[in-house]
């Protein structure tokens, strides 16, 4: 039996907001994590993606805070009492969005910081001050380092996606950031997926906790329609295409493992004439967000994306998630699919497997407690390069089942096609080899070599440049003469 909102005896200025925004019945998580958080006890939740777990956090510190709310303009009145933390920036973002719009109604005051941006207007903002704090936490330790935010009168922490907050990637970060905090604070945690080890780890920042678990750890969502096929590598984007066509897509998340690969499937699938966007971690924070708007708007009909948009994402009426390439983490395929089915929608999530993929989809199917059935896929023909073939069955082998394919598995001999005839050859290339000069005759050059030998000069000598004298030598007198005219002769 579903609870209503109105049971929670909520305050007047969060009432009216559930109520602007078409809430009436809560959801199993909310409807026991509310009354709990309402009571100031640490939770870990774990509940299905969808199932609005934002709300199940964000209504009772808001209600909890409300007595420190105040009109007053000084900073100092408005500390950080609420930290959220999230993984990606886009999840951050968006729950930042949920939270100002449950307070509005409210005196409370609210901000995200998150990489990829200037910090400036972020900084500006905290000097203001905000009772609640959205942050990844890379910018919230470059913020605290700059000694823009003090979080010494935090009362709640609350950490979203908590199984990828307490990975080996985000734990050191994450301690840092603990360790400026209060001693006495109430810890949240939320996921819809809960490894043995991450809630060991979890223990250790929480005291007495509540554990709630509306559905079985790691379950995805019984609205959500799984198909898995077998597809080559190379055949992936016509197998995405022809599913697109024959199901009726009009929109869809496509999840890819690379951000090279998803670059070049966006990039591909243009040049088909799909609207497609791609979103992955080298792109800019603008870049992302505009890319992530426009899906939103239905601007665009497939976003490609690595796991950066597989977690916490609500974009409502997605009918369909591709999984172009199975996940390395198994947690990573209940998060991607729980990108459609939400608050209780239908969906569809078709995964790609191919030779490579045994061992993924083997910790999927442990993860998810449910047998994959791989299914073939018989894919329209290329008529351009494959002839005409009336079609294709792919078993993710490299293997073609086709026409021509079972007449050789039959034994029979093919039909050789008649060759062209060859153009005649020109007779003379096939003449053989015949010199143009007699054995005892020479070249040219050699002989004009030789005759410029016997004068003594070389012909690839210059000959030297005449040029006038311009004062003539005194022609020399004979000594005859001289004594005849009587001058003596030179001692």
């Amino acid at each position: 039996m579903t609870q209503a909102f109105s049971e929670l005896s909520l305050a007047e200025p969060l009432a009216r907001a559930i109520a602007e925004m078409g809430f009436s019945a809560m959801t199993p998580i909310q409807a026991q994590a509310i009354p709990v958080v309402l009571q100031g006890r640490d939770v870990m939740g774990a509940a299905q993606t969808g199932t609005g777990k934002t709300a199940a956090f964000s209504l009772p510190l808001l209600q909890r805070m409300l007595k420190h709310e105040n009109a007053s303009t000084s900073p100092a009145r408005h500390p950080v009492r609420a930290l959220v933390l999230l993984p990606t920036r886009e999840l951050a973002d968006q729950v930042a969005q949920q939270i100002a719009m449950y307070a509005k109604h409210t005196q409370l005051r609210s901000t995200v910081v998150f990489g990829g941006i200037d910090m400036k207007p972020q900084t500006l903002e905290l000097k203001k001050g905000v009772e609640i704090l959205v942050a990844t936490p890379g910018r919230l330790l470059d913020h605290i380092e700059a000694k823009n935010c003090v979080l010494n009168q935090v009362e709640y922490v609350v950490l979203d996606e908590a199984d990828r907050m307490l990975d080996i990637g985000f734990l050191p970060d994450l301690q840092r950031i603990l360790s400026y905090l209060p001693k006495q604070r109430t810890t949240l945690l939320f996921s819809a997926t809960f490894s043995p080890e991450i809630k060991r780890l979890a223990g250790s920042y929480l005291q007495d906790p509540v554990t709630i678990e509306v559905a079985r750890s790691n379950a995805t969502a019984s609205t959500i329609e799984q198909h898995f096929y077998r597809v080559d590598e190379d055949d992936k984007r016509q197998a995405l295409k022809q599913l697109l066509r024959e199901k009726g897509i009009k929109q869809a998340f496509v999840f890819l493992n690379s951000k090279l690969g998803c670059a070049r499937m966006a990039r591909a699938l243009e040049r088909d004439g799909l609207n497609a966007a791609a979103l992955h971690g080298d792109k800019s924070q603008d870049e992302r967000l505009k890319a992530l708007d426009a899906f939103k708007k239905g601007e665009v009909e497939l976003l490609i994306c690595t796991d950066v948009a597989a977690r916490g994402l609500d974009i409502k009426d997605v009918p369909a998630v591709f999984n172009l390439d199975i996940p390395f983490n198994a947690e990573d395929y209940v998060h991607r699919i729980g990108r459609t089915g939400r608050a209780g929608a239908s969906g569809i999530a078709i995964s790609f497997v191919s030779a490579k993929d045994a061992r993924l989809l083997a910790e999927v199917e442990k993860l998810i407690g449910k047998k994959a059935e791989v299914e073939p896929i018989e894919l329209e023909a290329d008529r351009r390069r494959f002839g005409g073939s009336p079609g294709r069955q792919n078993d993710g082998q490299r293997v073609w089942h086709d026409q021509q394919a079972r007449v050789e598995l039959r034994g029979e001999r093919p039909q050789r096609q008649a060759r062209a005839p060859r153009a005649p050859a020109d007779p003379f290339f096939d003449r053989p080899y015949e010199p143009a000069l007699s054995s005892g005759s020479k070249p040219d050059w050699d002989g004009k070599a030789q005759s410029a030998t016997t004068r003594g000069v070389s012909p690839y000598i210059k000959s030297r440049k005449k040029v006038a004298a311009l004062f003539l030598a005194p022609t020399p007198v004979p000594a005859a003469e001289s004594t005849e005219s009587g001058a003596e002769p030179a001692a």
